[in-house]
């Protein structure tokens, strides 16, 4: 298990789990942070990352509606 280095919520990391059998769940999702083992940012919990991602897409939604 690995641990969200924003909330500190528990989740399944696929990266950084040796046991894991897939890719993680993160892989589907659009980049939006420096992968997990940078030092700037840990591995983030979905709804972490999630949340994150709409941030980051908000500004451009209300740029484009502006227009």
């Amino acid at each position: 298990m690995s641990q969200c280095s924003l909330c500190g919520a528990t989740f399944q990391c696929g990266q950084l789990d040796p046991n894991a059998k897939e890719p993680c769940w993160c892989v589907a999702l659009p980049p939006a942070v420096p992968v997990p083992g940078s030092a700037a940012v840990g591995c983030w919990c979905p709804a972490c990352l999630q949340e994150r991602i709409a941030t980051l897409a908000s500004p451009a939604k209300a740029i484009t509606s502006a227009k």
